[in-house]
């Protein structure tokens, strides 16, 4: 991919998840789990006589998510009609922004950076709407290859919305990973959005190799999906520009049971969707005073937020990093440091521990917070120190508290503790050796061998040997073995 120029845009559509309500009604935003059609009323259904109410504290949010990318605002909210004819919205229209004729959107500018294999690319933000979310178009068959029939649910249409569109500045599919990553933890920590919850935060991604036709991917729900996505869609175009083929403008699905994008529809033009001044909406002054306050009550943001936990708790630069993409995680970093002492080995249980878990078992990341809680890091921390679990034990302890809900306590209530007793472990150290005669000659040629060996006995005692105490032994029965 580095000798071909790929150009990636972003439009981001983040909800407002901290709203009680819906962008222009009264029903309830907490949509999820609640049965299809349950949450929905004359205005968010666009039945004939109903009007728009808008929710003055999405305009709050939105214009601290304009300050964190360093956007220009405007002095004026205007929202437009958006036309289209699919069935996710219930008046064959959507509230949203535009930015021509006259029309502003809430802001433009902006950028954020980020940093990938140790190079910095700043992207820039052309604008910032806001705008009414769709309703969910449901697939029984849980795909939408082969399903005879959909279904609707207008629970979510209505939802708040922010439209975050990027300039097409990335140039591979990770960095458009850690800009989503990123501006999700932005999002957390200005609490607009909680990007645990499904379909709070999504990503539309426009593509093009080589200056060719720009192709859209939606139905992009998480960071990893979209870099699986955007890889698999940059194969399909070089396969058709190798073939001698020619690349469509196109909008396609992207699939993530089969891990494909399909084609869906011929693209859009601007101009087909219509757009005029919603006359049920007149504009909304965006006061200096209302950006001045907002201003002044903006939170630590998370590259801020890294560089003093950096050097408040002395764990490097990378721990921090990783630490404030999620807030949740830094949160509880931060709590159980203060609480427990050793922030660099909590640090290191949570970056290179929880996390592996959490993304192995498909798990959110509050639901690993919650089983490896303050408490039981703190008993963690203890049992360590104490020498009543080795290192190895220690990294098992949290494997079975996140994947199994598993506390400290009960699993030193089992015996699953350190084995220090020297007797103990040289006679199981005298079965390696016994059973495991090639690897000692290599052993006794070669040192880096001897990790075998200790990993066996590792594996004989459930991993509750002391390692170090292992190595020993190992050692010493080598040097008697060779000096005979």
């Amino acid at each position: 991919m580095s000798s071909i120029t790929i150009a990636i845009g972003l439009e981001v559509h983040a909800q407002i998840t901290s709203l009680r309500s819906k962008l222009f009604c009264g029903c309830p935003s907490d949509y999820r789990d609640r049965p299809p059609n349950a949450n929905v009323c004359p205005v968010c259904l666009g039945l004939p006589g109903s009007l728009p109410v808008f929710n003055r504290r999405a305009l709050e949010k939105a214009v601290a998510v304009a300050l964190a990318l360093n956007c220009e605002i405007s002095d004026k909210l205007s929202f437009v009609r958006k036309h289209y004819f699919y069935p996710d919205m219930p008046k064959n229209y959507q509230v949203s922004q535009y930015d021509r004729y006259g029309l502003t959107p809430l802001a433009v500018g902006g950028s954020l950076t980020v940093e990938v294999d140790g190079s910095r690319r700043t992207v820039r933000i052309r604008r910032i709407n806001i705008e009414e979310d769709t309703g969910r178009i449901v697939y029984p068959e849980r795909s939408i290859l082969g399903s005879r029939y959909a279904l609707v649910d207008y629970n979510r249409a209505g939802i708040a919305l922010l439209e975050i569109v990027t300039e097409p500045d990335l140039r591979s599919p990770r960095e458009a990973r850690v800009f989503l990553e990123k501006l999700g933890s932005v999002l957390e920590h200005l609490e607009v959005t909680d990007t645990s919850l499904e379909g709070a935060l999504r990503a539309d991604a426009n593509v093009s190799i080589a200056g060719g036709a720009r192709v859209e991917i939606k139905n992009i729900g998480s960071p990893k999906e979209l870099e699986k996505a955007l890889s698999y869609e940059i194969s399909r175009q070089l396969s058709i520009i190798k073939s001698g083929g020619t690349v469509e403008r196109e909008t396609r699905h992207w699939v993530k049971e089969k891990g494909i994008t399909v084609a869906s529809r011929a693209k859009e033009l601007e101009g087909e969707y219509r757009y005029f001044p919603d006359p049920d909406l007149p504009p909304i002054p965006v006061g200096r005073d209302l950006i001045e306050r907002i201003a002044r009550s903006l939170p630590e943001l998370p590259d801020s937020r890294a560089r003093r936990i950096a050097k408040e708790y002395e764990i490097g630069d990378y721990m921090a990093s990783v630490l404030v993409l999620h807030k949740r995680l830094c949160d509880h970093f931060e709590a159980s440091s203060r609480a427990c002492g050793s922030p660099k080995l909590i640090a290191s249980l949570l970056v290179n521990e929880l996390l592996r878990w959490v993304d192995e078992a498909g798990m959110d990341i509050a639901t690993g917070v919650s089983r490896l809680s303050t408490d039981r890091l703190c008993k963690l921390v203890r049992y360590l120190d104490s020498g009543l679990i080795s290192v190895k034990l220690l990294k098992e302890y949290v494997r079975l508290a996140v994947l199994e809900d598993t506390d400290p306590e009960e699993l030193v209530f089992r015996g699953m503790t350190a084995i220090r007793e020297a007797e103990e472990l040289e006679r199981v150290v005298e079965e390696v050796f016994r059973e495991n005669p090639k690897a000692v000659e290599d052993a006794l040629k070669d040192p880096r061998a001897v990790n075998f060996l200790v990993g066996q006995v590792m594996k004989k005692t459930g991993k509750r040997a002391d390692p170090k105490l292992v190595n020993e032994i190992i050692r010493r029965r080598l040097f008697e073995h060779g000096s005979r």
